[in-house]
């Protein structure tokens, strides 16, 4: 090969590498996405956010790395984290703080994007707790070993590298200055936590309790992620206000609820992260004086295997602060689904938001093994983003999924309704692909024989931005003597995998 050649191929090679999907250092936001950004919102009482530059990725000159969302009046806070063992610093100085203060007492958050001060050793924890003590300060709080910050730490972007925290230190107090409840707070704020994100993933909603229905409550959320997302409670933050009172001890559990059911079924990668925070703050500052705090509803005690990502209301319990809590995790649920599939929407080199649902007979978890096992799939999302409707990937992805391929290395503990039954049967098995536009199913296996799939109209399906794949693993016609248990139905969000992903991902640190 002659230079002139070589030299033309690199040319032509860093010409198609072009980032069409990734974040522009100005942060401007690609037109295809100014869809998913609000340009007003209803934000909860009491609560305050402002931002601040501090410089965090020296690459960083201009926009605000800094956030802060506080309350006016100490409130009651609950997280889930990540289970990564190599747990980030302002993870830990988080979890011990909410343990020690019992969840009450908490002012709120800060948070740095730019360096993730993830695997820095003593070192990092000893950064995380000065980013709090730096908040509490504002406040008027004297440091003190003895009491725990009243400010949870987040920290979002490269791992192994130490925080700058001089210049994260002195740019707290700015974030302080610069508080405020408009959306535009909000919005610079959502923004200030971005790292390869595109856009800034920020949501509002208004609600009513069933035993007062005359008061308006408002709820708010902010999250980031693009790239490291399969998040086990991806570099996920995510953090969550409303003016309505939680009780301290409830907090915790309505809280991880509503997160295995919506933050924990979306993948974009695979990559479970060191830094995964999601929290929730509430300050009560909308209740109506002698209204008592939402309780924990007795149906939490673990995420039931239900066909939606809502659970029931509980026959058993009617009294009004059982309804008032159900009612609020309804609607914690619902708000967390669209806050997270946002992210999935903003995955890093993502051209297809894609819905994977999983019908099972025998569990709910056996349904959820199965869908994120398709999720995971480079595979399969490889497929999807060259519009080939290569459904033997999907077949082959439910195959292996763990707990469903036997693995005598990797023992999986069953539940009682998983035990001495068939976990997925080839011959019961369909898979079909589901139009965004309404149109009819279009089938490509059935009780595990293929189908002479159109292969045009399967194009025409792919070419879509949304998509659902729809697995059936107990199809066809029920067998004498055969008992068929009620569908139990998973469902995870993810997206395709495209070169744009590899570009982003092979000089992201560098």
């Amino acid at each position: 090969m002659t230079p002139r050649t070589s030299g033309l191929k690199r040319a032509l090679s860093a010409a198609i590498q072009v980032r069409s999907y990734s974040a522009p250092t100005e942060r401007t936001i690609p037109a295809a996405k100014q869809k998913y950004v609000p340009t007003t919102g209803s934000y909860p009482k009491g609560f305050l956010v402002g931002t601040s530059h501090a410089g965090v990725k020296a690459s960083n000159t201009s926009n605000d790395d800094i956030t802060m969302v506080v309350s006016e009046r100490p409130c009651t806070a609950g997280g889930v984290f990540t289970k990564n063992i190599f747990k980030a610093a302002p993870v830990q100085v988080s979890r011990r703080s909410l343990k020690q203060m019992a969840n009450e007492g908490f002012r709120g958050v800060i948070v740095n994007s730019g360096c993730a001060n993830a695997v820095t050793g003593k070192l990092g924890f000893e950064h995380a707790m000065m980013m709090a003590r730096e908040t509490d300060q504002c406040f008027g709080d004297v440091p003190s070993d003895e009491v725990p910050p009243r400010t949870l730490i987040m920290s979002t972007g490269v791992i192994g590298q130490r925080l700058p925290i001089d210049r994260i230190t002195a740019a707290i107090p700015k974030a302080h200055e610069a508080l405020g409840s408009s959306h535009e707070h909000w919005l610079n704020a959502a923004k200030a936590i971005c790292t390869t994100d595109t856009f800034p993933k920020l949501l509002s909603w208004t609600f009513r309790l069933p035993s007062h229905p005359d008061t308006e409550y408002s709820i708010a959320g902010m999250t980031k992620g693009a790239g490291m997302i399969h998040p086990n409670m991806a570099t996920l933050l995510g953090i969550i206000c409303t003016d309505a009172k939680i009780a301290p001890s409830a907090i915790n559990s309505i809280l991880r609820h509503a997160t295995n059911r919506t933050f924990n079924c979306i993948s974009i990668d695979g990559d479970t992260s060191t830094n995964d925070s999601v929290t929730l703050f509430a300050n009560g500052a909308a209740a109506p004086e002698g209204i008592p705090p939402l309780n924990l509803p007795p149906n939490l005690k673990r995420p039931p295997p239900a066909k939606t990502a809502v659970p029931p209301s509980n026959p058993g319990r009617d009294d009004p602060p059982s309804q008032d809590a159900q009612a609020f995790t309804d609607v914690l649920s619902s708000f967390m689904t669209d806050l997270a599939k946002l992210v999935v929407r903003d995955g890093e080199g993502a051209t297809k938001f894609v819905t994977i649902r999983v019908r099972s007979a025998v569990s709910y978890f056996v349904a959820k093994r199965v869908a994120v096992s398709i999720a995971r799939s480079a595979l399969v999302k490889t497929a999807l983003y060259g519009k080939d409707a290569n459904w033997g990937r999907i077949l082959c992805a439910i195959g292996y999924a763990p707990g469903i391929m036997h693995d005598v290395g990797l023992p999986l503990r069953l539940s009682s309704e998983e035990k001495d039954v068939p976990l997925v049967s080839p011959a019961r098995t369909s898979v079909s692909f589901v139009p965004a536009d309404g149109s009819e199913e279009l089938k490509l296996v059935v009780c595990g024989e293929p189908e002479a799939v159109d292969e045009e109209r399967a194009k025409q399906i792919l070419e879509m931005e949304d998509l659902e794949v729809l697995v059936r693993l107990d199809d066809g016609p029920v067998l004498e003597g055969e008992e068929r248990n009620a569908q139990n139905e998973a469902v995870v969000w993810t997206c395709d995998f495209s070169h744009e992903y590899v570009t982003i991902n092979g000089d992201y640190r560098t």
